[in-house]
């Protein structure tokens, strides 16, 4: 929980600086930004990912976890249930800028892969590298937003804490419950999937690259070592 409430703080102080010097932000500004963050983003999932010890459980459960996420479409379920609820909100609430920040803000600090995998890695292995960075990557957000929406971004660390505190609270209660090697696993395939982020934050590739869909992946370890070790007990 710690990370949730130095996360929701970044927020808080970017959107006040947002505010304060909305005549002074340009985009030049939040692109360095983006790109000085994409960098550290990308040594954050470097460093989690070099920490397997099954090299080959990472490569399967990427491949049959992106699968069933494109196959699932998790990215653009995602994305349009945060693009209904915006449209929704921001239009019953008469369509002012504190509504329209306050949802549009909510939805892209709490619908992605880092909360999640920031929360599991808080809840189970009591690290908080991946919140604060992206609590870091929120705040800098929230200062562009807020000098554009005003207030209604700083109310986002309300659904924020609710969301990311929730999801790590229930982590930490199956945590105990888990194989430490399958954490590990999970922990190293969450890191491939960082970089990932990494790189669309950098803009390195051709296109963006659907993040989204290679979350079933994190999971996958929980399966693939039980019956790797099934099969390498079985005679030949």
């Amino acid at each position: 929980m710690p990370a949730t409430f130095i996360n929701a703080a970044l927020v808080l102080l970017g959107s006040l600086l947002g505010m304060l010097f909305k005549d002074h932000i340009g985009a030049r500004f939040h692109s360095i930004l983006t790109h000085a963050l994409g960098l550290c983003v990308l040594g954050i999932g470097i460093s989690s990912a070099v920490g397997t010890e099954n090299t080959l459980c990472v490569i399967v459960c990427m491949v049959l976890g992106t699968i069933l996420g494109e196959a699932l479409r998790i990215e653009d379920r995602l994305d349009s249930v945060g693009e209904v609820l915006r449209k929704k909100l921001v239009h019953g609430g008469g369509n002012t800028r504190f509504t329209e920040g306050f949802v549009t803000v909510s939805v892209l600090f709490c619908v992605g892969s880092m909360a999640i995998m920031g929360s599991m890695e808080a809840g189970i292995q009591g690290k908080y590298d991946i919140l604060i960075s992206k609590g870091v990557i929120d705040g800098v957000t929230a200062i562009t937003f807020a000098s554009a929406m005003g207030l209604g971004v700083a109310f986002s660390v309300v659904p924020l804490l609710l969301y990311q505190g929730g999801l790590t609270l229930l982590f930490s209660c199956v945590g105990p419950f888990l194989d430490p090697a399958a954490i590990t696993e999970m922990s190293a395939v969450g890191g491939t999937i960082i970089m990932g982020i990494a790189v669309n934050m950098l803009g390195l590739g051709k296109g963006k690259i659907r993040v989204g869909n290679m979350l079933p992946a994190i999971f996958l370890p929980l399966l693939y070592l039980p019956v790797e070790s099934l099969l390498s007990s079985l005679p030949i």
